[in-house]
C-alpha cells in the first residue's frame, strides 16, 4: 500500500533545487538534485529549477524570485549550516535541518557530545586536533581504529588502521580533509542505517537498511559504485532490535534538534545499536539509502520528495 501525503507547497511556487557548491561531495549533490528536480516535475511543480551554487548564489536566488529552496547539497557549505544561515537571512524557506542542527551534525565530535548527554550508545573515541600528538590521545583506545575527519561525508578521508605503522601514514591523510580527526575503536557488527522523516506533527523512522560490502567497510567506493554493496531491506534484525534502532534514531534526531529529514547510521553489535553519525542532507541518488529505505515502507521517490518539500519552513 502506498503512502499518501498532501502537498503543502503551492504548485506554482518558484522552487530552486540547490546543487553543487565547493564541497568534495558536489558531484553526488548534482546526482541527487537531478533526481529531485525530475520528481518535482512529476509532482506538478513546473516552476522548479536546478540552481548551481557559487559565490553569487544569494544574488541568483533574488534575481530568479525564488520562493522555496529544496536543498540537495551535501557536505561543506550545504550541510553545515552555511547555506541555511544565508537562506534564513534572505527569508526563503528551505527543506531539511536548520542552522544549528546542520552545523552540529556536520561535526561528528559535537554530535557525539550531544548524543552522550542524551544517553544514546556511542563507540569509544577521542578527538585529535591537527597540532596535537595523536600518540598521547589514543592511549585509552585499542587497535584497530577508524579514522574519521570530523566534518566530511561520504566516507571521504576515512581509514581503517590495524597497527601503529598504518596509523602514522593514515592519520596524515585524514588530516588533509580538515583540522580535526576522530579516532574511533573499530567494532565488528552489522552496519545499518535508518531514515527519519517528519510529516506534519508525525516523526517516524523508515525501514532499516543493512549493507554488506565487498570492501572491508562501507567506504566511498562501496557507497557509490553499483554492485559493491549488498542491501538487505528490511535489515536482518530481531523485532526487538528493529524497534530499538528505530526509536534510537528518532531520539538522536530529536536530541540534535533535526527537522524535516535526516538519516542515522548505526553499528549494531551484540545487543547494542551504536549511533555513528547523523546525516542532515541524505543522498537522493539512484544508489542512495534514504530512497530505498522509504520505498520499502511504501513511500515511492516522488512521494518522498513531496514529504521533504512539505517540511520547508519547519527549520524555523
Amino acid at each position: 500500500m502506498g503512502y499518501n501525503v498532501k502537498p503543502k507547497i503551492d504548485k506554482n511556487a518558484k522552487i530552486a533545487v540547490l546543487i553543487g557548491g565547493a564541497s568534495s561531495e558536489a558531484e553526488i549533490s548534482r546526482r541527487s538534485g537531478k533526481n529531485v528536480f525530475n520528481a518535482l516535475q512529476n509532482l506538478g511543480y513546473k516552476n522548479a529549477e536546478l540552481v548551481e551554487v557559487d559565490e553569487n548564489i544569494a544574488k541568483t536566488l533574488r534575481e530568479k524570485n525564488i520562493e522555496v529552496v529544496y536543498n540537495a547539497m551535501h557536505g561543506k557549505f550545504g550541510e553545515d549550516g552555511c547555506i541555511q544561515g544565508m537562506l534564513e537571512v534572505m527569508g526563503i524557506p528551505y527543506t531539511g535541518c536548520g542552522v544549528m542542527s546542520s552545523s552540529v551534525c556536520m561535526n561528528k565530535e559535537y554530535t557525539k557530545n550531544i548524543l552522550k548527554e542524551a544517553g544514546i550508545p556511542l563507540i569509544k573515541s577521542v578527538l585529535v586536533r591537527k597540532n596535537e600528538d595523536y600518540k598521547q590521545k589514543i592511549t585509552a583506545l585499542k587497535y584497530p581504529f577508524m579514522l574519521k575527519p570530523v566534518s566530511e561525508g561520504s566516507s571521504i578521508g576515512m581509514y581503517k588502521v590495524n597497527t601503529p605503522q598504518e596509523m602514522e601514514e593514515s592519520f596524515k591523510k585524514s588530516l588533509q580533509c580538515g583540522q580535526d580527526v576522530m579516532v574511533e575503536e573499530y567494532l565488528e557488527g552489522k552496519s545499518v542505517t535508518v531514515g527519519v522523516l517528519e510529516d506534519g506533527d508525525k516523526t517516524f523512522a523508515t525501514e532499516i537498511l543493512e549493507f554488506r560490502t565487498k570492501t572491508e567497510w562501507y567506504d566511498y567506493e562501496a557507497k557509490y559504485t553499483a554492485g559493491m554493496t549488498e542491501f538487505i531491506l528490511p535489515a536482518e534484525l530481531s523485532e526487538e532490535m528493529t524497534a530499538k534502532v528505530k526509536q534510537t534514531a528518532i531520539d538522536a534526531f530529536n536530541a540534535c534538534a533535526c527537522r524535516g529529514v535526516s538519516r542515522v547510521d548505526f553499528l549494531v553489535t551484540k545487543d547494542t545499536p551504536y549511533v555513528l553519525e547523523i546525516n542532515t542532507s541524505p543522498g537522493m541518488t539512484d544508489l542512495s539509502d534514504l530512497p530505498a529505505q522509504s520505498k520499502a515502507m511504501g513511500i515511492d521517490y516522488d512521494t518522498l520528495v513531496q514529504i521533504i518539500l512539505n517540511g520547508a519552513g519547519l527549520n524555523k
